[in-house]
């Protein structure tokens, strides 16, 4: 029976190869064929300022976090509250997730997932409190304040 499965993986991983050289080649023959302008095949709005704006989103992302960070730790209303509710949780991790949170997080997604996040793991708490959803409610206008 192992020898059956071990059989398996390797036809598996032998047609991966083949499907990985076959596009190989195929990119190599669009590069033989078409010069740099093969590059429109394969990438997605390669005429667009992408060198120019490399590293942007990573930029923004950085002083969207920093700035994240900065409010949780402060006199806030919000973020003094924010902290009592998570006790020893950490306000790193709190922060990373609700950058990530905001960057690709869908707008009308964004309250259950901040919710998510406050919740944290603790199977305990209740996501339909109204209190928790009340934070977290105030916590994404204070996060919008900030983003922009």
């Amino acid at each position: 029976m192992a020898n059956r499965q071990q059989t398996h993986r390797y036809e598996t991983s032998v047609e991966e190869f083949a499907q990985a050289l076959t596009t190989a080649r195929r990119m190599q023959h669009d590069w033989l064929t078409y010069g740099v302008d093969f590059v429109n095949f394969y990438v997605e709005d390669a005429d667009s300022n992408w060198l120019e704006t490399w590293g942007d989103d990573e930029i923004l992302g950085n002083r969207l976090l920093d700035a994240i960070k900065e409010f949780l730790v402060s006199s806030d209303d919000v973020a003094i509250r924010i902290r009592q509710h998570l006790g020893e949780r950490s306000l790193f991790d709190l922060a990373v997730n609700l950058e990530v949170c905001l960057r690709i997080g869908e707008r009308d997604d964004r309250l259950y997932l901040v919710r998510n996040l406050l919740a944290g793991d603790d199977n305990n708490v209740d996501l339909n409190n109204g209190e928790l959803l009340t934070l977290a409610e105030s916590l994404l206008r204070k996060l919008a304040d900030i983003s922009e």
